[in-house]
């Protein structure tokens, strides 16, 4: 064999710093650290060229290689490494040093098929499966990565010099993969390999900690946390910190990132760490700012403090920022009140006081009292109407003007100082008060006005006299007015007046003033005085009067005598009587409730109250929409009543926004609704919630809907006497409505609902009386009602069998007497035919709808 250059002794080994890189990496199989064998697998098994070897380093440690040198340059020489397992990386990194000669250095019979290259290779396993014939020794299945050729060729006699070459291999998705090196005609000496994959290392910057982080990509992003004692401001920013980690395993650029020390935290000298305030000092909120010293009157208990407490007996109001000092006292009361009366407006003005509490928020309220004459009688709140310019507590201007005060009267008013801290104060507030008389130069009002005397166009009026007044009166001054009429005026030295011109039989209303030389005083509350009427009319007025008198008296005889009767017949016949109960009524021949018009009711709200029953709304649950109205939405839902079992019921809600009539509407059919019974055909009423918004009416849930869509999605699964029975009840429900006097005037499939029983009950009767001229189809509708719009409980025995006849073609051929022609049924056709006659009186009345065993006939 040649015989090739392999590491023997330190000085010809590589050195270990070579491996060393700038990017940090994590190694997953070095062959230099290898202190056994290495055992890798070679091919072919038989007489192979591959040798292993050992050698000693720079430092003197024994390390493994193989060497290459064959004879035969036809042969492909292949070597396996054990399985490398690849951990979290995709990509590794195959770093081989090795050595390879010259081929004109080659005997002169090797030099023809020489080669200075060799071939890597890998292949991806889950587990270490590899044996001498599997995986194939050939490209496919093993994955080939490059060509590697040498840089520096070794010659006899020549330096000594070792190749170092880094592959790549992306895109591992297995546990782990083998490495193979094919040689064909090389002679070669691989020295080492070692795989490993970059990553980034840990990094904290910004105040942000990023995690060792392994790239799969070109750039992979890697998301932080805040170093201890950071936070991230909350809203729209308060997203963790990121950063790109680099395919060469470093960091790429800034990390984004909005973490900063926390309240009561500052950074230290760089942006790694945050350290907390120490004792006295605090910091108010998040970011770069430094710790500072607590404000007047306030220390911190512990470290890490956002804010810094009052000391006892000094307060901070709740709307002060932290750094605000303390103070320990409320402003005293302010100085100096000054007044200025004008009649009944009061100006007072005050000085500030000497002691303002060591803040800069003083603010005063006024308070005001109305006392009377004698010391005994105690003071009392000052009126309503009394206004306060520009208001009376809170202000920071040191005057206020204060009208609407009653004359002649004596008040108090208190000004008291405020400032943040009063409320939080013990001790009583400090105020300042002044006494104060309206002015007496303005006179009282006038009282006592009366008529002395009157006619058919004049009263003679007349008042008491003003006493006590400082200046005299110069006059009075006295106004009046019919009703609804504009004032005029009349002026009188003296305290009476004779008012002339006027209307006969005609009230007026009249105020009287005075005025002195301060000037007028406020008008007397109003009095109302009336004309009389002519002689003629007082003559036929006095006989009017006596005639109603005596009717009067006639009828009241009247009363009495039927009174007497009615009590005696009640006593004679107690079984006959009229039963109000809940605004339904009892007819005396068949005992049957008679239907009430909600219309005839003025408030709506009085009819619901008659017929239908309130349900508190915190018993109803709705659960979905399962349709529209007219009023609004028609919901599912759950009734659950304290003491009786929960039901589903449907839900009928009045849409926001409604005008009154809708409303009116609304509530109308509540109240018809309410006075039927779900036993009798009619859906079961559950009651309303009209106490709370939305306004709901709550009806028995039929769970199959309307009868005509039911029948279209079941054509043909129902037997005639199942149908028969959705008649029979149809017909059951309105027999209920026509004895109780009710015309329905919509009877219609869409109007029949069916519950999982497949019971049919009557509906939305309660909408039937505002159908407009056109809006009934005719194809639902009787002859009678067709042609001269006249409904009765006849014209409700109904149905639609006309489906291929546009409406004009219904009404023609009803008009010519065209009907049906008989089905299986015979006597349901001829009751059909009794139904469809025009005369109503004519038409079949019956109490009760057959009894059906079968679909051919009664039972």
């Amino acid at each position: 064999k040649i015989s090739i250059w392999s590491p023997t002794n330190k000085q010809d080994f590589w050195l270990s710093q070579t491996f060393t890189s700038i990017s940090p990496i994590e190694v997953v199989m070095n062959t230099k650290l290898e202190t056994s064998d290495l055992r890798w697998t070679v091919y072919p098994h038989t007489d192979s060229e591959w040798e292993e070897m050992s050698g000693l380093d720079d430092e003197g440690t024994s390390v493994r290689t193989y060497q290459l040198c064959p004879g035969d340059s036809s042969t492909s020489h292949w070597l396996r490494s054990r399985l490398i397992p690849r951990r979290t990386a995709s990509v590794l990194y195959v770093e081989i040093r090795f050595t390879m000669m010259e081929c004109s250095s080659l005997p002169f019979n090797s030099h023809r098929s020489c080669k200075e290259t060799f071939n890597l290779h890998y292949y991806q396993t889950d587990t270490d499966e590899a044996t001498n014939t599997h995986p194939a020794w050939m490209e496919n299945p093993y994955t080939k990565v490059d060509t590697v050729a040498a840089d520096f060729l070794l010659r006899r006699g020549g330096e000594r010099k070792s190749n170092v070459k880094t592959l790549r291999i992306s895109r591992l998705t297995k546990r782990g993969v083998y490495l193979a090196f094919q040689a064909q005609g090389v002679c070669m000496a691989l020295l080492a390999v070692r795989v490993y994959f970059k990553k980034c290392p840990t990094l904290t910057r910004s105040f942000s900690r990023f995690p060792e982080t392994v790239p799969h990509t070109l750039v992979e992003g890697a998301q932080g946390e805040c170093v201890d004692n950071a936070v991230t401001p909350p809203g729209e920013l308060a997203r963790p910190p990121s950063m790109l980690c680099g395919e060469d395993g470093q960091w790429v650029g800034q990390p984004a990132t909005a973490c900063a020390c926390r309240p009561g935290y500052e950074a230290t000298d760089t942006d790694l760490r945050c350290r907390a305030c120490p004792g006295g000092q605090y910091k108010a909120g998040p970011g770069v700012g430094g710790c500072v010293l607590c404000p007047t009157n306030s220390n911190t208990l512990v470290t890490g403090s956002a804010y810094c407490l009052c000391r006892p007996g000094y307060h901070r109001a709740d709307s002060d920022p932290t750094h605000t000092p303390c103070t320990r006292k409320p402003p005293s009361a302010p100085r100096s009140i000054v007044t200025q009366i004008n009649d009944t407006m009061v100006t007072l003005e005050w000085s500030e006081p000497l002691e303002r509490g060591g803040r800069g928020d003083l603010t005063y309220s006024v308070g005001c009292v109305r006392c009377g004459a004698s010391p005994q009688r105690a003071c009392l709140p000052c009126e309503e109407g009394v206004s306060y310019r520009p208001s009376q507590h809170g202000l920071s201007q040191r005057r206020v003007v204060i009208r609407g005060l009653l004359p002649h009267t004596t008040y108090t008013f208190t000004v008291q100082s405020e400032n943040g801290v009063s409320q939080l104060s013990l001790s009583e507030p400090s105020v300042e008060r002044v006494n104060i008389t309206t002015s007496r130069d303005v006179p009282a009002p006038v009282s006592g006005i009366r008529r002395t005397k009157a006619s058919e166009n004049s009263l003679t009026l007349q008042w008491n006299s003003l006493q006590n007044t400082h200046y005299t009166v110069l006059e009075y001054q006295l106004r009046y007015c019919p009703k609804s009429g504009q004032w005029q005026y009349v002026t009188s030295v003296v305290s009476s007046v004779v008012v002339s011109n006027l209307q006969r039989s005609t009230s007026y209303q009249v105020q009287v003033r005075a005025r002195t030389m301060a000037g007028y005083s406020n008008f007397s509350p109003a009095s109302t005085f009336t004309t009389l009427p002519d002689k003629v009319e007082a003559h036929s007025q006095l006989m009017v009067t006596g005639v109603l008198v005596a009717m009067g008296i006639l009828l009241l005889i009247t009363a009495v005598i039927i009174a007497g009767y009615c009590y005696c017949k009640h006593l004679c016949v107690k079984d006959i009587e009229m039963n109000d109960q809940n605004g339904q009524y009892l007819m005396r021949q068949t005992g049957m409730k008679v239907y009430i018009d909600p219309f005839t009711y003025e408030d709506p709200n009085e009819a619901v109250r008659d017929f239908a029953k309130e349900i508190d709304v915190s018993f109803v649950k709705i659960e979905e929409v399962i349709g529209a109205g007219e009023f609004g939405e028609v919901c599912r839902g759950r009734l659950k009543v304290p003491g009786k079992k929960e039901n589903y019921v449907a839900i009928k809600t009045l849409k926001g926004g409604y005008t009154d009539k809708q409303r009116r509407d609304f509530l109308s059919e509540a109240s018809i609704m309410g006075q039927y019974q779900g036993e009798k055909g009619g859906r079961e009423r559950e009651g309303v919630i009209t106490a709370s918004c939305p306004v709901m009416i709550l009806t028995e849930f039929m769970e199959n809907g309307a009868l005509d869509s039911f029948l279209r999605l079941n054509d043909g699964q129902f037997t005639p006497i199942q149908l028969v029975g959705m008649l029979r009840g149809i017909a059951s429900g309105m027999k209920y409505l026509s004895e109780m006097s009710y015309v329905h005037r919509d009877l219609a499939a869409r109007n029949i609902l069916v519950n999982s029983n497949l019971v049919c009950k009557v509906s939305d009767f309660g909408l039937s009386r505002f159908l407009q001229e056109n809006s009934s189809d005719p194809t639902y509708t009787s002859s009678l009602a067709i042609a001269f719009r006249k409904f009765t409980s006849a014209s409700d025995a109904r149905e639609r069998p006309y489906w291929d006849m546009s409406n004009q073609d219904v009404i023609n051929a009803v008009e010519q007497d065209y009907r049906l022609p008989p089905t299986r049924s015979v006597l349901l056709h001829s009751l059909m035919l009794d139904c469809c006659l025009k005369e109503a009186l004519d038409r079949l009345i019956q109490t009760q709808p057959p009894e059906i065993t079968g679909p051919d006939g009664p039972g």
